[in-house]
């Protein structure tokens, strides 16, 4: 008696629940290491003591599987809500998944070049991880102006943004590590007075 066999195999399960996390830790591992440019499925694979066919059956390639391990890291926090610009400025960029995170900045760098030559991985980059957070900044902004705190023709698309920008040059070209206190000084000393046109 024949017996008949499914000629699409046995289902393969999904990489799903802590295995995926895992996965995705060791994604971070291998990428704060070695950077982007030099992670590979099979380093990653290697960390994670998994195949590389199991990494495959979830992600199309290291571009999806590293903006998934940097979401799964710097998942926007709940904004905020001290009642003043300078409070809700203070508490997001030296919180958790802030300027003053380690590891946040520590992937920031890992990346930095990427964004730079790699157009796919730039695009789904600025697209998922750094356009929530963008976003978030914006609308501390917008709530500000909208209690009154700043004037309504502040422009918010060169304002938003600016003090990431601001730190971010200091940790990248000046070699400063930022701390609340650096944060604080260009809150009050350069975001505030251009903000609301006094110091």
């Amino acid at each position: 008696m024949s017996t008949h066999v499914d000629a699409t195999g046995p289902t393969r399960p999904r990489v799903e629940g802590d295995r995926e996390q895992q996965i995705l830790d060791a994604t971070l591992a291998v990428l704060t290491e070695v950077g982007y440019d030099r992670l590979t499925m099979d380093a990653v694979a290697s960390r994670a003591k998994a195949s590389k066919a199991t990494l495959y059956r979830r992600w199309n390639g290291k571009e999806a599987l590293v903006v998934e391990a940097l979401l799964s890291v710097h998942d926007v926090a709940p904004l905020p809500d001290t009642g003043t610009l300078r409070g809700d400025l203070i508490a997001s960029f030296c919180g958790l998944g802030g300027l003053t995170d380690a590891t946040s900045v520590g992937t920031f760098t890992a990346v930095l070049t990427a964004i730079t030559h790699d157009p796919e991985f730039a695009d789904a980059f600025r697209t998922q991880v750094i356009g929530p957070k963008a976003q978030a900044s914006r609308t501390v902004f917008e709530r500000a102006r909208d209690r009154g705190e700043i004037p309504v023709d502040v422009d918010l698309d060169l304002l938003a943004p600016s003090l990431a920008g601001i730190v971010l040059h200091r940790i990248f070209l000046l070699g400063e590590a930022p701390d609340e206190a650096l944060i604080t000084r260009v809150i009050d000393q350069i975001i505030l007075p251009a903000a609301t046109g006094r110091r």
